[in-house]
């Protein structure tokens, strides 16, 4: 008998790695990570040379309240924001093991708009 929870985890984890295998942040063009929860999403901007996180923004942060895509929206902006004040212009997204679709598509689009070019 097969574990359902655990064929589950290592599908996501290859997904995730296949994704991370083609993305590779520098510092000039550092990863856009992004996590998300059932309640919460967090995105960071990592430097995968050094292996340090240079800028990060979450949705905890936040104090509006709504819809889970609005506020992905607002921490994509968050994060913009952040980077620019960090010196930082452009980024390449990694979304791990979620499809480009919802929460991080609005994360992404937000960042995009708000001036990171992605």
């Amino acid at each position: 008998m097969r574990k359902v929870k655990s064929s589950i985890q290592t599908q996501r984890a290859r997904r995730a790695f296949r994704v991370r295998s083609k993305v590779r942040g520098t510092a000039e063009r550092p990863r856009l990570s992004i996590f998300r929860s059932n309640r919460f999403t967090v995105v960071q901007l990592i430097d995968d040379v050094t292996g340090k996180t240079m800028v990060h923004a979450s949705s905890r942060e936040l104090k509006e309240k709504g819809a889970k895509g609005t506020i992905a929206a607002l921490v994509g902006k968050a994060i913009a924001e952040r980077a620019k004040k960090a010196g930082i212009a452009k980024a390449v997204a990694d979304r791990g093991s979620y499809r480009y679709h919802g929460r991080v598509k609005a994360l992404v689009e937000a960042a995009r708009e708000a001036g990171l070019s992605i």
